[in-house]
C-alpha cells in the first residue's frame, strides 16, 4: 500500500472526547493548557464541548453527543482529513454503552495514523511537541491496493 503525506498546517483541529468518568480530567488538562489550546481549532463530543466553552471560556465546534452518534461524526471528520490531532480521555474500566462507537473511533485514528493521547501523560507529551504549531508532513498510508482489489 503506497505512503502519502497530508500536510497539516501550524493551525491543528484538535478533537476533545471524555467519558463521563475523565470530564473533569480533560478539563482540567484543557484549562491547563488555555493558552496553547487557543491557538488552534478545537472540535468535541456534546458534552464535553459543552463544559470545555462554559467552564474554560474557549470555542469549540460540537458534534452530539458520544452515545448519539458524537464518536461517528468524529470519526467520519478524520477519515474526511478533517482533524489533525485527537485528546479521548477514555475510561477503560469502565463498560460504555457505546463501546463498538469508541472501538471504532481508535480505530479510524490508528487507520489514518492520527495523533492521538488518550491519557494525561500522553496528551502533555503531545501538546509540549514543536510539531503542534509547526506544519508536518504526517506520513499516511493511501490504501489504494485495498480500493482497487476485487471483490
Amino acid at each position: 500500500m503506497g505512503q502519502s503525506r497530508p500536510k497539516l498546517r501550524a493551525k491543528k483541529r484538535i478533537a476533545l472526547v471524555a467519558h463521563d468518568n475523565k470530564k473533569k480530567d480533560l478539563l482540567e488538562w484543557v484549562r491547563f493548557n488555555r493558552q496553547t489550546l487557543q491557538q488552534h481549532e478545537l472540535m468535541a463530543t456534546g458534552t464535553t464541548g459543552r463544559l470545555v466553552q462554559e467552564e474554560v471560556g474557549l470555542s469549540v465546534e460540537r458534534f452530539m453527543s458520544g452515545p448519539l452518534g458524537g464518536d461517528q461524526q468524529i470519526g467520519a471528520r478524520i477519515a474526511e482529513g478533517g482533524i489533525d490531532v485527537m485528546v479521548f480521555f477514555w475510561d477503560p474500566p469502565q463498560a460504555q454503552p457505546h463501546d463498538p462507537d469508541v472501538k471504532a473511533l481508535l480505530r479510524i485514528a490508528v487507520v489514518w495514523n492520527l495523533p492521538i493521547a488518550c491519557n494525561r501523560a500522553t496528551a502533555d507529551f503531545l501538546i509540549s511537541s514543536p510539531l503542534l504549531s509547526e506544519p508536518y508532513e504526517r506520513q499516511q498510508t493511501t490504501y489504494e491496493e485495498y480500493l482497487s482489489r476485487d471483490v
